[in-house]
């Protein structure tokens, strides 16, 4: 078997997991992966596509979930084995800083002479301080790096510079240069976001488990499709708001996949996985006739598999019936954030209660089978009464839904804004204007940040109406509130309910034990008091704040056609 060209490789979290004892908390509680943050960017499937096509053989290795899967697995014996032209690593969600730069120091360890590239929204923002760890060589900005890293793998390959490359930082000697970004695609229609390339990855390097998004996904496997990047709101804490794009990536103005080749994205998918397909971004931000577009060409492919959609804004009733008719299984989400609505303005979402409820009623009433609800805990103006008050309003609207036969079908979910402001976001630029008090500004701080005995000594900031001890406090008491609510409501069993408690009541008290050695001794692993009393405690497991799987989406009971993925995978992606 040929060297692949380049590895692309996503480390968990924090790198030593397996051996170090954290109180995580509640901070992957309402996304797919675990608490170590196995999912790996759907860049990776964009990256892995675009070099296949250009004659180039990528593998993914998905560290994390290797790691999860055996206590045995011994990451720098696999690292030994593997001689690529160049190494790739995810730095886009900035909980991997403390993982991602040990797992490319033990990368530069083993093999000194290949090169580690870096990419993702937090390492393009920490260009110039990423670059400039020792087992860093080039760092990849802004949020299309496909065609640039076509260019750097080019270079490698013929010993030829780097000065030419859009996008690059990288060193020369002890010098840093910064290349322009100049590479910033209007549009995603030069895109391929074909999952048969992964199929055929996997077959070729004899490595499924390397290739599998998350450790859960053949239970459920749930499918992304990605409607655009960037975006035309500016959200105050949102690393993905308009004016983050524009710090981070000098992207001015949202690119988006166009609407057949969206649709056909998904009528893709569906021949292979029978499972759920979120459409990623608001397929409202283009304008109506753009999601209208979508719809009907949605609607040709005759999809079966459970879609779900997002909108940032109430969507209007017109649209809603349009979904109906298009999809005959959907669910909608939305993140309102807060129920109060002033709170709900300086977060940057500017509608008001009434325009919410309408569109959940209207959409329930068109035939939604389910409406998923977010709100967050840490955000501008909100109190510890606040948070409260939502759990109020959440129940106000689920006994609504009862009282109108629609009964289970809305879903609401709370969780803190941890660990991590988004940097980039207006609130991290700016934090005293809009009421924060950060404690890590830098890439190191964040790093250093991970390492700390609880995701209260992680967390970067604290409000000025809530301290980062009233946050904790208020996403337990919330937490505790809401699953009672929802055994009421029947979301959750009564057993469910009292393991989520349980396990809750666990958390504090641990909580309390390592306050108090802190309070001695501060927050360091380093102390013995504080290494035995972890070591009494389960400090990762299930979920605190929710039952976890109450977020999947339907899935059907055989979730994949077999021979059609068998024939893709063995054939090199392109059967019909």
């Amino acid at each position: 078997m040929n060297e692949p060209d380049l590895i692309l490789l996503h480390a968990p979290s924090v790198f030593d997991f397996r051996q170090r004892r954290m109180l995580y908390g509640p901070v992957s509680d309402v996304v797919p992966s675990t608490q170590v943050f196995e999912m790996y960017p759907i860049g990776f499937l964009t990256m892995l596509a675009y070099l296949q096509q250009h004659g180039l053989n990528v593998r993914i290795i998905n560290v994390a979930l290797k790691m999860l899967r055996s206590r045995r697995f011994n990451v720098e014996k696999l690292i030994k084995t593997l001689r690529p032209a160049a190494f790739g690593l995810d730095l886009h969600w900035l909980v991997h800083a403390q993982g991602s730069l040990e797992l490319a120091n033990r990368l530069k360890e083993a093999h000194p002479g290949i090169p580690v590239i870096f990419g993702g929204l937090s390492a393009s923002y920490f260009h110039e301080e990423l670059i400039r760890y020792p087992q860093v060589d080039h760092v990849l900005r802004g949020d299309s790096t496909e065609e640039p890293l076509r260019r750097l793998l080019a270079a490698i390959k013929a010993g030829a510079g780097f000065g030419d490359i859009p996008n690059l930082t990288w060193k020369e000697g002890a010098a840093v240069r910064v290349n322009p970004c100049s590479h910033i695609p209007a549009d995603l229609d030069a895109l391929s976001f074909d999952y048969r390339k992964i199929m055929r990855a996997c077959a070729r390097y004899f490595d499924f488990f390397g290739h599998l998004p998350f450790k859960m996904w053949l239970k459920y496997p749930i499918v992304a499709a990605l409607s655009c990047r960037g975006c035309v709101h500016n959200c105050t804490i949102c690393g993905g708001g308009a004016a983050a794009y524009v710090r981070t990536c000098e992207r001015r103005a949202p690119a988006y996949r166009g609407p057949e080749r969206l649709a056909a994205d998904i009528g893709l998918i569906a021949r292979y996985i029978k499972g759920p397909v979120i459409v990623l971004g608001d397929i409202l931000q283009a304008g109506l006739e753009h999601g209208y577009a979508f719809l009907r060409a949605l609607k040709r492919h005759a999809v079966r598999n459970h879609i779900a959609f997002e909108f940032f804004y109430p969507p209007p009733r017109e649209f809603l019936a349009a979904i109906q008719d298009a999809v005959p299984n959907y669910n909608i989400q939305m993140s309102p954030e807060s129920h109060d609505e002033r709170v709900r303005y300086a977060f940057g979402r500017r509608y008001d209660n009434a325009a919410l409820e309408r569109s959940i009623f209207d959409a329930l009433q068109l035939g939604c089978r389910r409406f998923d609800v977010f709100f967050m805990i840490g955000i501008p103006e909100q109190t510890p009464e606040s948070v409260r008050a939502t759990i109020d309003y959440c129940a106000e609207l689920m006994g609504r839904a009862r009282r109108l036969g629609y009964a289970k079908c809305i879903h609401p979910y709370i969780s803190p804004l941890a660990p991590f402001l988004d940097p980039g976001s207006n609130a991290f630029e700016e934090p005293e204007r809009f009421g924060y008090t950060l404690f890590c500004r830098t890439l190191e701080e964040h790093r250093q940040a991970q390492l700390a005995p609880s995701w209260k000594y992680t967390l970067s900031y604290e409000t000025r109406w809530m301290s980062r001890s009233q946050i904790v406090e208020a996403t337990y008491d919330a937490a505790l509130a809401l699953n009672a609510l929802k055994r009421e409501h029947g979301l959750i069993t009564a057993r469910e309910a009292e393991r989520l408690a349980r396990r809750t009541a666990r958390e504090r008290a641990l909580m309390e034990q390592i306050d108090a050695v802190c309070e001695r001794a501060g927050p360091r692993l380093q102390d013995a008091a504080l290494r035995d009393l972890m070591d009494r405690f389960e400090t990762t497991g299930p979920a605190t704040i929710c039952k976890k799987d109450e977020m999947n989406w339907p899935s059907r009971l055989i979730r994949f056609h077999p021979l059609r993925v068998l024939r893709s995978a063995l054939s090199g992606g392109e059967d019909g």
